[in-house]
C-alpha cells in the first residue's frame, strides 16, 4: 500500500499514537482542484489529519468532518472521512497565492487567517457531535492539539506536513497524533514532551525517508512501541448520479418546475472530486414525476 495510517500503543497503552504517510491523497487532491502550493499544503495537512481522525471512529457508518472557517484569502476548507481510511476534501479558494513566511515556509497561516475549527462526527445518533474551537496558529495542527485537549479533553499532540516539488507537485505529505490516556504517570509524559521538542518537521522525517512506523519509533520508541495495525487511506469521493438525483428531488416540485420552464440542462459539480452530473429537461421531467 502507497499512502496508510499506522495505529499503535506504547507506555503499557498509556500512550495511543497514529501515523500517516498521504503523499498520492494530496497530490490527487492537487490535481483535482487544481490548488496552489499554499493551499496544497493546507489542505493536505487537513486531509491527513481528517485521515487518521476518521479511523479513530469506532463505527462502520460513522463519518467526520473537519471545517476551518477563516477571514484568510483561502476562505475555508472542509474535509469528511469514514473510519475505513477514506476522505476526501477541497479548499473554497484554491488559486491563493501567497509569498512565503518569515521562515522561508509556505504561509498555510496567512492563508487561512484568523477564524474557527469545527469538529463534527456523525455517529448515527439523532445529533451529530459538534466541537468548536477558535484557531490558535491557523497552522493547523497546532490548532488541532487546542481542539482535542479543549473539547474532547484529551491532551495530544498534531504533526502535520506537506512539502513541495519545485514543479509544484507534492513530495511528501504526512503526520502524526499522539495522545496521553487519563491515567498516564507525569514521568511518562515529561519523558514524552522531551521527545517532541526534538522534532523539527514531519515533511523533515518523511524527506528522510522514514516510514509512519519509524517516525512513531523515533519518538516513541523509548516507550516500548506496539504497533497495532495499519490501514491504506486514500482520496476516495461517494457522490453519485443517484445522489444527485435525490438531491434534486428534495428541492420541491416549485423549484424543479421552474428549471424545466427554462429549457436548460442543469449541471452540477460535486466540491469534493470535481465531477459533473448534467440533467436535460427529460430528466428534470422525470424526476419531477417522482417527487411528491
Amino acid at each position: 500500500m502507497s499512502d496508510y495510517i499506522v495505529r499503535a500503543t506504547a507506555a503499557d497503552s498509556q500512550i495511543r499514537a497514529f501515523a500517516a504517510t498521504t503523499r498520492e491523497m494530496t497530490e490527487f487532491a492537487r490535481g483535482t482542484h487544481n490548488t496552489s502550493p499554499v493551499a496544497t499544503a493546507a489542505l493536505g495537512r487537513l486531509l491527513t489529519a481528517g485521515a487518521m481522525m476518521g479511523v479513530m471512529m469506532k463505527g462502520e457508518k460513522d463519518i467526520l468532518t473537519l471545517q476551518i472557517k477563516g477571514r484568510g484569502p483561502i476562505g475555508g476548507i472542509t474535509v469528511t472521512a469514514d473510519s475505513q481510511g477514506n476522505v476526501k476534501g477541497y479548499v473554497n479558494n484554491p488559486e491563493v497565492l501567497l509569498h512565503a513566511n518569515a521562515a522561508g515556509k509556505l504561509d498555510v497561516a496567512g492563508a487561512v487567517g484568523p477564524g474557527m475549527l469545527s469538529v463534527i462526527k456523525d455517529m448515527g445518533l439523532k445529533e451529530p457531535y459538534v466541537g468548536q474551537t477558535v484557531l490558535q496558529t491557523s497552522e493547523i495542527a497546532e490548532d488541532l492539539t487546542y481542539y482535542f485537549a479543549t473539547s474532547e479533553q484529551v491532551p495530544s499532540s498534531v504533526g502535520l506536513g506537506v512539502l513541495m516539488n519545485h514543479d509544484n507537485t507534492v513530495k511528501q505529505a504526512g503526520g502524526f497524533i499522539i495522545q496521553l490516556m487519563p491515567f498516564t504517570d507525569e514521568k511518562v509524559i515529561d519523558a514524552l514532551e522531551k521527545k517532541l521538542a526534538d522534532i523539527t518537521s514531519v515533511t523533515s522525517m518523511l524527506d528522510e525517508g522514514m516510514t509512519p512506523e519509524q517516525i512513531l519509533g523515533r519518538l516513541l520508541g523509548d516507550f516500548g512501541l506496539e504497533i497495532m495495525d495499519r490501514m491504506p487511506t486514500q482520496f476516495a469521493c461517494n457522490c453519485s448520479r443517484e445522489r444527485v438525483e435525490k438531491a434534486l428531488i428534495s428541492i420541491g416540485k416549485k423549484d424543479l418546475r421552474e428549471m424545466i420552464a427554462e429549457g436548460k440542462t442543469v449541471s452540477l459539480n460535486c466540491h469534493f472530486c470535481g465531477a459533473d452530473y448534467a440533467f436535460d429537461v427529460e430528466d428534470l421531467e422525470k424526476l419531477l414525476r417522482q417527487s411528491r
